[in-house]
């Protein structure tokens, strides 16, 4: 590996733990038992995929933040209009085989530990639980996707998800994929290059616009991912987000998107495409 400035590269190693450096070393080595790098690899580059993942780390969860919290309200707003304040403790409306007891026991725990405001404020009244628009802003996302996706019939999933034009079946997959991805994000792990484990099942036709842009032979890379995100915070705030993820990649010009399961034709797909015209 070329080192050009060692007093920089000994400064930030002494920061940045060298296994997880090493990770993005991993792609640029020629023979990993011997370490030897294809030539021309300098420490800059490596550092520049590094600092590139980072920033798009915080850039995904930044649309994880307003998707999830859209995503609440919408799940809160249904429920309470087709199910009164409390419907969260009617076990009738969720699937039977999802242990309803144990998830509200578990909201339980969350309302003891919370010292939001307004929870304190709720445990004044003799209420088993706060009601939805209150309990679903302690929610982590995994527990609301599970919320979500046990309700007993679709058409409280569908009348959610179509909010955002999205079938049920799509938007509970994305979902539950993107519980997995916000983990990564919170614990600081790598999202460029990285394969999970399942693809989340992608839209087919609906909505027609969005069913070509997605890359069908690659589906665990974090691209459709990106999709997803990019398209419901066009529904949030339309094209900011989009905007910014292209400055990323302009700003780190020898970063490459293939990695990350980006098709070859990417920028001309629709949801790109329309950048500022929507």
């Amino acid at each position: 590996m070329e080192i050009a400035d060692i007093a920089r590269a000994e400064r930030y190693l002494s920061h940045l733990n060298y296994y997880r450096f090493a990770a993005y070393c991993l792609p640029f080595e020629q023979t990993h038992f011997p370490h030897k790098f294809m030539p021309g690899t300098s420490f800059e580059t490596v550092l520049e995929h590094y600092i590139f993942d980072r920033e798009l780390r915080l850039l995904v969860m930044d649309a994880i933040e307003r998707v999830e919290v859209s995503l609440r309200t919408s799940w809160a707003y249904h429920l309470s209009h087709a199910y009164g304040p409390h419907g969260h403790l009617n076990p009738d409306i969720f699937k039977s085989r999802w242990s309803h007891e144990n998830n509200v026991f578990r909201l339980k725990e969350s309302v003891n530990r919370s010292s939001e405001v307004f929870i304190r404020h709720f445990r004044q009244y003799d209420e088993q639980l706060p009601p939805l628009w209150a309990i679903c802003e302690i929610m982590t996302l995994g527990q609301l996707s599970q919320w979500y996706g046990n309700l007993r019939h679709s058409r409280d999933r569908n009348a959610i998800a179509h909010v955002y034009g999205l079938d049920e079946v799509n938007l509970t997959s994305f979902l539950h994929h993107l519980s997995t991805v916000r983990n990564h994000c919170a614990h600081h792990a790598r999202l460029w290059n990285r394969e999970f484990t399942i693809a989340w099942k992608l839209p087919k036709k609906k909505p027609a616009r969005l069913a070509p842009v997605f890359n069908r032979e690659d589906g665990k890379r974090l691209y459709n991912t990106l999709v997803m995100l990019a398209y419901l915070m066009d529904t949030i705030n339309p094209n900011s987000w989009k905007e910014r993820l292209m400055a990323l990649f302009t700003k780190h010009p020898v970063v490459s998107q293939l990695p990350m399961g980006f098709p070859e034709d990417w920028r001309t797909r629709a949801l790109w495409r329309d950048i500022g015209n929507d």
